[in-house]
C-alpha cells in the first residue's frame, strides 16, 4: 500500500487534473474550538508536530460524484471511488479527472447510512488485481473482494464478489464501513453497533468493533482471541482508520449527543461505548486522545500526514487537524474550511504534504450545489 500511495502522490502533487476552486485557506489559517480538546501534551523529549498547521485547496480532482464514500489509490495515481447509494465503483483519472464506471457491486442494498462503503486494494494488487469492498446487503454488512479487469468494457470490469467476511450486523444507521490494509498487510475494518448499543460490549458480536483479519477473512495472527477477528470493542460507529509513521493505529468515532472521539487503538482494549462517551477516566476503558462536541465533528474518514491526523467532519462541515506527539495530541485540534464545502466524508494521504478530501453533500443529509460531490486536492503542513 505504501508503494501505491507513493506513486499516487507523484501524480497528484503534479497538479495534472484540471478545474477547481481558487486556493482556499491561506497558510496559517484554521481555528480551534472551545469544544474540541486534547489532554495536556507530553514533555519536550517527545517529538511533536507544530501546534498550528496549514491547509490549502490547490484544485479539484473530480466533481459530479454521487454519494461518494470509499476511495482507494491505484498504482499510477488514478482513484477508485465507491458510491454508497448507487452501489457502483468508478475510476477517476489522475490526469483530467475523467471517470470510468467499473461496474455495480452485486448484492448491495442501500438503506439509510448503509450501502457500498469502504474500499481497499489487496496488498498484492499488482499481481492479483483484487479490490476489497465493505457493503450492506439485505441481511448483513460484509466484506468481499472482486477481480478488477480494466481491459473489459466500462461497466463490466468487476468480477463476481468473493465474500471474505459476512455476518456483520446491519442497520439503517451506524454501519461503520471503513476498511484498510495495515502495515502488517492484515485487513482492518471499523464497524458500528447499528443503534443497538449493547452490541458494542458483546464480544461475540462483530458490531461496534474494530476487526483485524487476514486477506482471506480469517482471524489474524496475534489477535486478542486466536479464533476471533475482533481487535478492539466498545465502539459506537467507526468510519476512520489510519496509521501514523510509527505504525500505530488511530480511529475516529461518532459520539451520540456529547463527544466524538479520536482514539489510539490497542488490541484487546475496551473503548467504553455505551457505558462512557468521551473522557471518563474510568478503569477498564480507554479514553480518547481528542474529543469534540458532536455538532463540530461527526467524524468519518481520517488520514495521517505531516505529523498530524486529518479528520473529515460530516455534521461539523470542517477538516480537523490533530497534531501528534507520540501517542498524545501535541495541541488542541485545529479546524479548516468550516462550512466552505459542506459535509466532508473521506481523507486520503497521497504522500508528502498532499491530501485528497472527499465531500458528502449528496448523502441525503447535505444541501448539494452544482458540481457536488467533489474530490479536492490539498496541500497541508
Amino acid at each position: 500500500m505504501t508503494v501505491v500511495l507513493a506513486a499516487a502522490a507523484l501524480l497528484w502533487a503534479s497538479g495534472c487534473s484540471s478545474g477547481g476552486p481558487s486556493p482556499s485557506s491561506t497558510p496559517g489559517a484554521g481555528s480551534t474550538s472551545t469544544g474540541a480538546s486534547a489532554p495536556p501534551s507530553p514533555g519536550p523529549s517527545v517529538s511533536a508536530a507544530p501546534a498550528k498547521g496549514t491547509a490549502t485547496v490547490t484544485g479539484t480532482v473530480a466533481q459530479g460524484l454521487k454519494s461518494p464514500w470509499g476511495v482507494a489509490a491505484l498504482p499510477g495515481g488514478d482513484l477508485l471511488v465507491s458510491s454508497r447509494d448507487e452501489g457502483t465503483i468508478t475510476r477517476v483519472a489522475a490526469q483530467g479527472g475523467r471517470t470510468t464506471l467499473l461496474g455495480k457491486v452485486p448484492g448491495v442494498a442501500p438503506d439509510g447510512e448503509g450501502g457500498l462503503l469502504g474500499l481497499a486494494l489487496s496488498p498484492t494488487f499488482g499481481a492479483d488485481r483484487q479490490v476489497y469492498a465493505y457493503f450492506t446487503t439485505e441481511s448483513d454488512n460484509r466484506i468481499a473482494r472482486m477481480l478488477y479487469d480494466e481491459k473489459r468494457p466500462a461497466g463490466q470490469q468487476l468480477g463476481a464478489p468473493d465474500t471474505v467476511l459476512r455476518g456483520i450486523p446491519k442497520g439503517s444507521i451506524h454501519n461503520g464501513g471503513r476498511i484498510a490494509f495495515g502495515p502488517d498487510k492484515m485487513l482492518y475494518a471499523g464497524t458500528g453497533e447499528t443503534g443497538d448499543t449493547g452490541l458494542a460490549q458483546d464480544r461475540a458480536s462483530l458490531a461496534g468493533k474494530i476487526l483485524r483479519m487476514t486477506p482471506d477473512g480469517q482471524p489474524a495472527p496475534r489477535n486478542p482471541a486466536s479464533d476471533s477477528v475482533v481487535y478492539s470493542w466498545g465502539h459506537r460507529n467507526v468510519q476512520g482508520l489510519a496509521w501514523d509513521s510509527e505504525k500505530r493505529l488511530w480511529a475516529a468515532e461518532f459520539g451520540q449527543n456529547t463527544w466524538d472521539e479520536l482514539n489510539l487503538i490497542e488490541p484487546g482494549k475496551n473503548y467504553g461505548w455505551p457505558t462512557v462517551e468521551g473522557r471518563a477516566g474510568r478503569a477498564g476503558f480507554v479514553d480518547p486522545v481528542a474529543q469534540w462536541r458532536t455538532s463540530e465533528a461527526s467524524p468519518s474518514g481520517i488520514a495521517y500526514a505531516q505529523g498530524s491526523i486529518w479528520m473529515a467532519g460530516l455534521r461539523g462541515e470542517r477538516l480537523w487537524r490533530i497534531p501528534l506527539a507520540g501517542t498524545k495530541a501535541a495541541a488542541d485540534p485545529q479546524a479548516f474550511f468550516q462550512g466552505e464545502f459542506g459535509r466532508l466524508r473521506t481523507v486520503l494521504a497521497t504522500g508528502g504534504t498532499g491530501l485528497l478530501l472527499v465531500t458528502s453533500e449528496t448523502d441525503k443529509r447535505g444541501t448539494p450545489s452544482k458540481g457536488d460531490d467533489r474530490i479536492l486536492r490539498l496541500d497541508v503542513s
